[in-house]
Parts: structure tokens; C-alpha cells; sequence
């Protein structure tokens, strides 16, 4: 039996310098995996071969987030707290968005998991 190769994609959360991470940017991987923690990027994958054997493809490796760091992780980059020093009315709205989005985003993904 020959071995069908197929091509991946990967969509990851990179930092990089003009995130401004206060840690440093050799913490980076540590970054990424606060990242996951708090919800603000979410772990999944999907396998195409699973959906034409009938199965469900998708799978969400990320476990429930721990919502309550989420603001406290953007406020570890600098292009957040810019925003806060210049305009902190908004920004705050903005921030509050900006974590409703992401508890959205992980409730699809969980349904997405579930299905079939």
C-alpha cells in the first residue's frame, strides 16, 4: 500500500516584535501557551480523510479556557496598552469585544467537535 501525502496548512499565533510582548521575545513559546490558556487563540485541527471515511474531521485539542486571564494577556503587549494610555474609553470597550469574540469563537469550535 502507497501512502497518499497530503499538503497541511498551519494557522498559529506567532508573536513578534511589533506585538510588543513585555516578557521579551525569547518567552515567546511561553506566550503562545498563555495564548491557548486564556481563550484568546484556540487549538484545533482537521483531517479531511476523517470526514470522507464519514467521521467527523474537526477536533478541538484546546481545553476550556481560564476566561479570566484573558485581559490581563493582552495587556502583556504593548500594541494593547498603547491603545489604553491613548484612547482608554474605547480601548476598554474594545478589549470587552475583543474577549466575547473569542468565547464565540471556542463555543463554534466546540459544536464543530461535537457534530456527527
Amino acid at each position: 500500500m502507497v501512502a497518499a501525502y497530503r499538503p497541511s496548512l498551519v494557522i498559529c499565533y506567532a508573536p513578534c516584535i511589533n506585538h510588543g510582548i513585555k516578557v521579551g521575545m525569547g518567552r515567546t513559546q511561553h506566550e503562545e501557551a498563555k495564548a491557548v490558556e486564556c481563550g484568546y487563540w484556540h487549538l484545533w485541527r482537521f483531517n479531511p480523510a476523517e470526514e470522507e471515511a464519514g467521521k467527523n474531521g474537526f477536533h478541538l485539542d484546546s481545553k476550556e479556557p481560564d476566561w479570566s486571564k484573558f485581559q490581563d494577556f493582552i495587556m502583556g503587549e504593548v500594541r494593547y496598552n498603547s491603545l489604553l494610555k491613548t484612547f482608554p474609553a474605547e480601548a476598554k470597550e474594545l478589549f470587552a469585544k475583543t474577549e466575547q469574540f473569542a468565547k464565540l469563537r471556542y463555543e463554534g469550535y466546540k459544536k464543530l467537535s461535537e457534530e456527527k
